[in-house]
């Protein structure tokens, strides 16, 4: 289903609270996602996520600028907690969401039944990256949009939007995963909690911050120490992926280095290729992330938009994504691999 080049990708944005999400509708974002305040989306950090007072609230804020907000439904559910999950669905409908994003197939099939009018978009956590993948979600659900798991090369991208039968959004900026998109099998190993079911990667109730007599700092998992930082030293929400280890006499992180996907030199060659959304990671962060992220990306996009022939990726767009990335590092990921 490989569109036009001559319309746009949409920015799509995330809010893991109200205050992100209107900086977010501030700075040019087309859609923003969202998560209610429980183990339904897989962010479901203590203190993040909205309310149903704050969700209706952001939704008349968005549709008052004619922007979109997408629900996201995307844990799974068994079968004990699948009632809540639908109930889930219903409020989103209610509320007056555009769309949910959900990965377990049951969910999407309850919501093309009783909620036919709310668009499903099929969540990266489907791990979805093949044409007939795609079609069985389009034929049995009626999916409208995938987002594309952060595994695959541009050229297999590219491959898929001439073959999809539904527009496709990809990730364009923010944290990787080295798992099959949130299905952690390290983090279940330690503390023996799903992050596709319980909706967060190292659950808080696990997490243990030990301060040293040095000033450093020591966290741990479930009793496994995981890092070590020094007093004047930032430290984000603990993983074991990218934690630091003793490996043999040194210590580093041995599994994945903190750094953030950043695709801005491919929007030529993804809009070329059909992408309908670019999908920035970032529910977490909060609202300065939020707003400065999306408004380097809406002037990339529309200086795109403008003057396809004549674009160049401009170094303060560069800047800024860089002093917002892990480890203030930033990679192509999987796109640029050599195989594929």
């Amino acid at each position: 289903m490989s569109a036009s080049a001559t319309v746009p990708m949409k920015l799509v944005c995330p809010a893991g609270n109200l205050p992100a999400m209107l900086a977010a509708l501030e700075s040019g974002a087309d859609a923003v996602y969202a998560g209610f305040q429980d183990q339904s989306n897989a962010r479901a950090f203590p203190g993040l996520n909205f309310s149903e007072a704050e969700l209706r609230t952001g939704i008349a804020a968005a549709h008052a600028r004619g922007r979109q907000v997408y629900l996201a439904l995307n844990t799974y559910p068994d079968d004990a907690r699948m009632p809540a999950w639908q109930a889930r669905v219903d409020r989103a409908a209610e509320l007056g969401a555009d769309a949910i994003i959900a990965a377990d197939m049951a969910l999407l099939d309850y919501a093309a039944r009783t909620h036919p009018q709310l668009a499903r978009h099929l969540s990266v956590q489907a791990s979805a990256t093949t044409a007939a993948a795609l079609r069985y979600a389009y034929e049995r659900v009626g999916i409208a949009r995938a987002v594309l798991p952060r595994v695959l090369s541009i050229q297999q991208v590219e491959r898929l939007c001439d073959t999809s039968p539904v527009a496709l959004e990809v990730f364009a900026f923010g944290s990787l995963c080295i798992m099959v998109e949130g299905r952690c099998q390290l983090s279940s190993y330690l503390t023996g909690a799903s992050p596709n079911c319980q909706g967060v990667c190292s659950p808080p109730a696990f997490v243990r911050w030990d301060e040293r007599a040095d000033g450093s700092r020591e966290v741990r998992l479930n009793g496994v120490l995981i890092d070590r930082f020094g007093s004047d030293e930032p430290a984000g929400y603990p993983t074991v992926c990218k934690g630091r280890y003793r490996v043999g006499e040194a210590v580093f992180h041995a599994l994945e280095e903190p750094t953030s996907l950043n695709t801005m030199e491919l929007i030529p060659r993804l809009a070329q290729a059909g992408v309908a959304a670019l999908k920035i990671e970032g529910r977490q962060r909060g609202a300065a992330y939020v707003r400065q992220v999306t408004a380097s990306w809406r002037q990339a996009l529309d200086r795109y938009a403008g003057d396809p022939q004549h674009w160049r990726l401009q170094d303060g767009w560069r800047d800024t994504l860089a002093a917002h990335a892990e480890g203030r590092q930033t990679t192509l990921g999987p796109y640029h691999r050599g195989w594929h």
